[in-house]
């Protein structure tokens, strides 16, 4: 299915009924609908994402910061531009499962990563949180890891409510260029 997608774009005829709305096809999505990067069991060594992209440059793996036990990475899959996730280097499940080392880093990334978005993107408000298990809407169960989605006054208008779409203004790689740019920077 994937192979025939195409990012020109294409007359569908019949698709919907006209309503004065333009429809805004976001085709990227489909990968991580499908399953794109999830591991194939619960293992480490089953392809987990979050276990390889410490493997990876800075660059290449979106990662913003590194700690002793945890780090901070853009979300490939945004909800909203800034959209990053704290993640502890051990291939772990379960929140109380972390050590008392990996908790309290955890913690300060998330407040640093906080701190860095205001500065940088004037985030008036944030969603953080963790979903534990598949069945609680964890898209990767066996890899614990932190959302901090940041938010502004208004973000939620008639793309996402009506169309389903997020508008990004910004590419992935160079979010993340500005906010490991900044992380430093902001105490």
């Amino acid at each position: 299915m994937l192979a025939r997608m195409t990012s020109e774009p294409e007359q569908q005829i019949g698709v919907g009924t006209p309503d004065a709305f333009q429809r805004l096809w976001t085709p990227h999505r489909m990968a991580y609908i499908q399953g794109e990067n999830k591991p194939t069991g619960p293992n480490a060594e089953d392809g987990c994402p979050f276990c390889t992209i410490p493997t990876k440059s800075d660059e290449d793996g979106l990662v913003l910061a590194r700690g002793e036990h945890v780090y901070a990475v853009l979300n490939l899959y945004p909800y909203n531009g800034g959209h990053l996730m704290v993640v502890p280097f051990r291939h772990v499940a379960d929140y109380p499962d972390l050590t008392g080392e990996e908790t309290a880093e955890l913690a300060e990334f998330t407040k640093h990563a906080m701190r860095t978005l205001r500065a940088i993107s004037g985030a008036q408000g944030f969603n953080i949180g963790m979903n534990q298990g598949s069945v609680a809407g964890a898209g990767i169960a066996s890899h614990l890891h932190q959302h901090l989605v940041p938010r502004w006054g208004g973000d939620t208008n008639f793309m996402p409510v009506v169309g389903h779409t997020r508008v990004l203004p910004q590419l992935l790689g160079e979010t993340r260029r500005m906010l490991a740019d900044a992380w430093h920077d902001v105490r």
